[in-house]
């Protein structure tokens, strides 16, 4: 079996792995990035709304938001330096019911505990910029935007390899065991790699890879995977902003986004809890179609009859079924100095990226 010694190994080459290693080689580190499949970002990564988040829906003391609201400041930055395709469109939360006002209006008690700003609108006001909604009150967050994800991911390959690191693709990390000598052995079938830090950012895969590291100590959390399906809008959107109507319990409700082309997609909705990464099914059954038309015209009653296709779908890693905060464990949680493992980087993890790779290399300095 062939061996390579290694400084940081970082499993996994989705757009957290990404940034991770990106920012760990322009501090200096000798990075290897592993990815299991045939090409970087093609998972979790690949199927998502594409939204630059505010940081307005979680408590302002969690992970979430603090990563939210740094690393949306700093992406914005990183995409215009690098010309990554980006637009700050906006953002339309609405209330279409009475009874959903006071939750609008604690909405914009927790965006202000957040530090984040929205401005209310009446009604009126929510359907002249967006003409043809229902809406008694809305919230317009103007910090909201949209990104191309593959520019982004492909700007942190090339920052990350630009500083050194070196992508190894079909590199599965199957297992491996902490080291008497505080390096970790980890097993890529044909090929061992020694390495001195380890970051497991497996995403769907991070618990199962922890779980497997022989000298881990303490319990990986649960992983609860959850699909959600979207809808594509056939012709060109007649909206230039998101739209979100006021979120249920588990979810953001079905809303509107739009690509940097001007095509929308609805959704993400809340599909089944799964609970093996391995077997999900990516196909988005037709048969759907009604239930997303009727949430759709709750807030967009001019729908048009059979303007909705099937799309795509992506698998959230959450920790629960309701989902929980970020988890970014290292030693104090399993006691090897040097492994750190995130666990339920769900959105906004894309927002956040480039906020938890400083978090991330600043755990392992310490």
């Amino acid at each position: 079996m062939e061996s390579y010694e290694v400084g940081t190994a970082v499993i996994g080459a989705g757009v957290v792995g990404l940034a991770v290693a990106a920012e760990l080689a322009r501090r200096g580190r000798e990075v290897w990035i592993l990815e299991r499949g045939a090409r970087w970002g093609a998972e979790t990564s690949s199927r998502n709304s594409e939204v630059i988040h505010a940081g307005i829906y979680n408590p302002p003391e969690s992970l979430k938001t603090r990563l939210c609201v740094e690393g949306r400041r700093r992406l914005y930055a990183w995409a215009e330096a690098r010309g990554v395709g980006h637009r700050k469109c906006g953002k339309l939360i609405l209330a279409a019911e009475p009874e959903e006002e006071p939750a609008l209006a604690a909405l914009a008690e927790r965006a202000a505990a957040n530090g984040v700003a929205l401005e209310p609108l009446t009604g009126t006001q929510a359907q002249a910029l967006a003409p043809g909604l229902r809406a008694r009150a809305a919230l317009f967050s103007p910090e909201t935007g949209i990104l191309d994800s593959h520019g982004f991911m492909e700007s942190l390959l090339a920052e990350a390899e630009a500083h050194g690191a070196i992508l190894a693709l079909r590199s599965e990390a199957r297992g491996g065991a902490a080291r008497a000598d505080g390096r970790f052995d980890l097993d890529l079938g044909e090929t061992r790699l020694v390495a001195r830090e380890v970051v497991n950012a497996a995403g769907l895969g991070a618990q199962a890879l922890a779980r497997r590291i022989e000298g881990r100590g303490g319990e990986a959390p649960p992983l609860v995977v959850r699909m959600g399906r979207y809808f594509a809008l056939a012709g060109r959107s007649p909206f230039s902003r998101l739209i979100y109507p006021v979120p249920p319990v588990g979810g953001l409700g079905v809303h509107l986004t739009l690509d940097l082309g001007g095509r929308a997609k609805f959704g993400p909705d809340v599909g089944p809890a799964l609970q093996d990464p391995e077997a999900l099914d990516y196909r988005v059954d037709p048969a759907l179609g009604p239930v997303f038309e009727a949430a759709v015209r709750r807030w967009w009653p001019g729908l048009p009859e059979g303007a909705l296709q099937p799309d795509s779908s992506g698998a959230r890693p959450k920790l629960s079924a309701k989902g929980e905060d970020f988890r970014i464990e290292g030693a104090e949680t399993h006691g090897l100095p040097g492994w750190i493992d995130l666990f339920g980087i769900e959105s906004p993890g894309l927002t956040s990226a480039l906020a938890l790779a400083e978090l991330v290399a600043e755990k392992l300095e310490a």
